[in-house]
């Protein structure tokens, strides 16, 4: 309850803002670009979709028996899931538990695979907004706050492609260091699978430079997308070479704790980076809100195929959920007293999830 009462505190800030500064007003009495709201809903499908087709490629490079029309079904329902949470569970706990049911025998390995494509996919993102900062010399903008932001940026990707450097160093992911980054309390669980994932796929690389492949499309994607809901609004928008500034370092937001995608944190920093990025146009304030609404309407609708899935096998879905749930009780009591098997259980701070861009 609190999270969502994070999430509307920050929500109903950003509404009061905006009417304060007529942002409303313009969006209702002026005409709207449907065919570019319909453009960018297919966009964002796009992405939300590849995401499980970058799923899939990391179960079967494990040979593990599971279909695309799984990962399609799986994806959905725990796309659902981010923005409808039934109790504590998450979409990528449902995701782990579920496929860790159909394959008893090789548990670890497919809760890896859940772990190492959200990995893949939030680097790729620090990435990605490293790459577009340079380009468009956001790097080095007046804006001091700005500036930091495209700086942090910067150094999360280097600080990762040194940490994926040493995970492929064989002993860095056995022994006493490993052992002990497992035995951390709350986060352990999590470093454990995620060393297991990289054991499991250092002998298959190929599979990683695909994924992370994949991963430029989605966040590419999610990026047009949000460009083409700000095309489709009244008012002035940020170029696109700045959107693939803005939208990368929004999408981050993903990661905090946060219901229904990170409510609140999404819309507010797009809000802010809207009135401080684009260096040539003056954006009407309170203007980046209201596009980051209309995102988050065009994802809620996508979520509504998850529905569908779900409808035909509530059953299957329930009894997942309370194994689910069974199992962070479990991890909960576990915690303080020993360390889980890797791959066997899960603690309550999951890795977030961005809208499009898992």
């Amino acid at each position: 309850m609190v999270k969502f009462g994070v999430s509307l505190g920050i929500i109903a800030y950003l509404v009061v803002d905006a009417r304060n500064n007529e942002a409303f007003a313009q969006l209702a009495h002026q005409p709207k670009h449907w065919g570019m709201l319909g453009l960018a809903a297919l966009a964002c499908l796009g992405a939300v979709m590849l995401t499980f087709v970058r799923w899939h490629v990391l179960v079967r490079a494990l040979d593990l028996p599971f279909s695309l029309r799984d990962a399609f079904r799986l994806g959905f329902l725990g796309y659902l899931l981010n923005f409808v949470s039934f109790g504590s569970v998450g979409g990528d706990l449902f995701k782990a538990v579920f496929i860790a049911r159909q394959l008893p025998g090789r548990r670890p390995e497919a809760v890896a695979t859940v772990v190492l494509d959200r990995v893949i996919g939030l680097y790729m993102l620090f990435v990605m907004a490293s790459v577009a900062s340079l380009l468009t010399g956001q790097w080095n903008a007046n804006d001091e706050t700005v500036r930091l932001i495209c700086r942090a940026a910067l150094m999360c990707s280097a600080a990762g492609a040194a940490g994926i450097l040493m995970l492929l160093v064989p002993g860095f992911t056995f022994g006493g260091f490993s052992a002990l980054l497992a035995r951390l309390p709350r986060v352990g669980p999590v470093f454990g699978k995620l060393l297991g994932a990289i054991r499991i796929y250092r002998s298959r690389m190929g599979m990683l430079w695909l994924s992370a492949a994949l991963s430029t499309v989605v966040h590419s994607l999610t990026t047009i997308s949000i460009y083409l809901v700000a095309r489709g609004l009244p008012g002035e928008y940020p170029s696109l070479a700045d959107h693939f500034v803005i939208v990368p370092l929004a999408m981050v937001t993903g990661v905090l704790p946060l219901p229904v995608n990170g409510l609140g944190a999404l819309e507010m920093v797009i809000k802010f980076l809207y009135d401080h990025v684009p260096a040539h146009m003056a954006i009407r304030e309170g203007h980046g809100f209201i596009v980051a609404i209309g995102y988050r309407a065009v994802t809620i609708l996508i979520a509504m195929i998850g529905v569908c899935y779900y409808l035909s096998s509530r059953a299957e879905v329930a009894k997942v959920l309370r194994e689910a749930e069974r199992e962070l009780d479990e991890a909960d009591d576990a915690a303080p007293r020993s360390t889980p098997e890797v791959g066997t259980s899960f603690s309550r701070p999951e890795l977030g999830v961005p809208h499009c861009s898992r």
